[in-house]
């Protein structure tokens, strides 16, 4: 056998040796109680961003679909009622339509347009200021509908770095162990290298579905 090949072998039979040594049982408690108060920072930062990214995720479900349901509902009624010619009526149904970002809109334009009814003629400056009515309802209302999504951009990109950071700290946990104790088995760094996996780990469950919202 070459110098090379029994180099190799060496090698492979310290490498089981090693998990050879005292069984350590190694669960989510045994991680837990592993974790150092770095990796307990990042947790509990990742942590708290998946509380705010599911309570966003929440809030904005609820508000698109009653958005979308109320629209729904207003669209043929409002419609009809301008076919009808009647402004008034369809300025009431818009305001019992309120979370519809499409009764918003078209109530802005139906009031500033109700206000110049009594002109045979409209001129120019009120179909301007008809024009910015609707122009300010269509910007608060997006502004309304994106509440929160730039938090949700923020989570999903800083929450990778965070369990980075957790990695990083567990990999050093890790080389201090074997520093310590050359001869250690997989049990002693067991505990810091599953620190590294499990911020890793959270930081994209974390980011991705923040994305993805």
């Amino acid at each position: 056998m070459t110098f090379l090949g029994s180099l190799f072998v060496t090698k492979v039979l310290g490498f089981f040796l090693m998990f050879t040594n005292e069984a350590t049982p190694f669960g989510i408690y045994e991680i837990a109680r592993s974790l150092t108060i770095p990796g307990w920072i990042v947790i509990a930062t990742l942590l708290l961003m998946s509380v705010y990214m599911i309570a966003v995720g929440i809030e904005r479900y609820l508000t698109y679909s009653k958005a979308k349901q109320q629209s729904r509902q207003y669209a043929p009624k409002v419609a009809q009622a301008l076919k009808n010619s009647n402004i008034d009526e369809a300025i009431n149904i818009s305001d019992k339509h309120k979370d519809s970002h499409l009764a918003m809109v078209v109530s802005s334009g139906l009031k500033e347009f109700a206000a110049h009814q009594g002109n045979t003629d409209i001129s120019g400056e009120e179909m301007e200021a008809s024009k910015r009515a609707l122009q300010r309802a269509i910007a608060v209302k997006t502004a309304e509908l994106k509440r929160g999504l730039a938090g949700l951009a923020t989570v999903g990109s800083t929450a990778p770095f965070v369990g980075l950071f957790g990695t990083v700290v567990g990999i050093i946990g890790a080389f201090n162990a074997l520093r310590a104790n050359e001869t250690a088995g997989i049990g002693a760094v067991g505990g810091s290298i599953a620190e590294a996996l499990v911020a890793t780990a959270f930081g994209i469950a974390v980011a991705v579905p923040a994305v993805w919202l």
